[in-house]
């Protein structure tokens, strides 16, 4: 039985190949393996179950020019899902926290430039009132939060691929710790949706 958090839970959301990597080992940028899987029902549903409950996204400078130089041009495009334009509506409105050494201020609305180390600012963001914060496929913050021991809810898109190579999510050395799964969808092209909750 998992054990419920008190205050704010921390929430990542990553997207994975079958061997286990989340970027391709040639172009770390390129996210076009994962394009013919995000637009699947499971992919999108996923994402819609993990910003609903969210009032702060974390992410780190790279993912937020890449999310935000985006998503917002999804609102009122035509023929757009309706759960893309709601969550390119939440990543707008929301509170947005944005980890970066070389950014002075913020070219986004409602976003924070913070220089300091990745468990510190969770922690911070933890003391403070409100919903889920929400780590948005930063790989670099992710493994900052697992290496800490912060991440409370842990969801993973497994996409039926090998990259071949590249990074891994999971590096050698994190803590033991043990995990529970809360929920499991599957769909098409077998796209695989996992949320497994830290046992505490």
């Amino acid at each position: 039985m998992t054990e419920q958090i008190a205050g704010r839970r921390v929430v990542t959301n990553m997207a994975l190949s079958l061997d286990g990597r989340y970027a391709a080992p040639d172009n770390p940028v390129d996210m076009g393996w994962v394009m013919p899987y995000a637009v699947t029902d499971v992919a999108r549903d996923h994402l819609t179950s993990l910003w609903g409950p969210a009032t702060t996204a974390l992410l780190g400078r790279v993912n937020a020019e890449g999310f935000l130089g985006f998503w917002p041009t999804v609102i009122g495009l035509e023929g757009a899902d309706p759960r893309d334009e709601g969550f390119a509506k939440w990543l707008v409105d929301t509170d947005k926290v944005v980890l970066s050494s070389t950014l002075d201020e913020a070219p986004w609305e409602r976003t924070t430039i913070v220089d300091r180390p990745t468990a510190e600012v969770v922690a911070d963001l933890k003391a403070t009132e409100g919903g889920d914060i929400l780590v948005l496929s930063s790989a670099s913050v992710v493994k900052a939060l697992l290496v800490a021991g912060q991440v409370d809810r842990l969801a993973l898109t497994i996409f039926p691929v090998f990259l071949g190579g590249g990074p891994r999510l999971f590096d050698d050395g994190l803590p033991a710790g043990r995990w529970t799964l809360v929920s499991q969808t599957a769909g098409e092209h077998g796209t695989l949706a996992l949320v497994y909750d830290r046992v505490r």
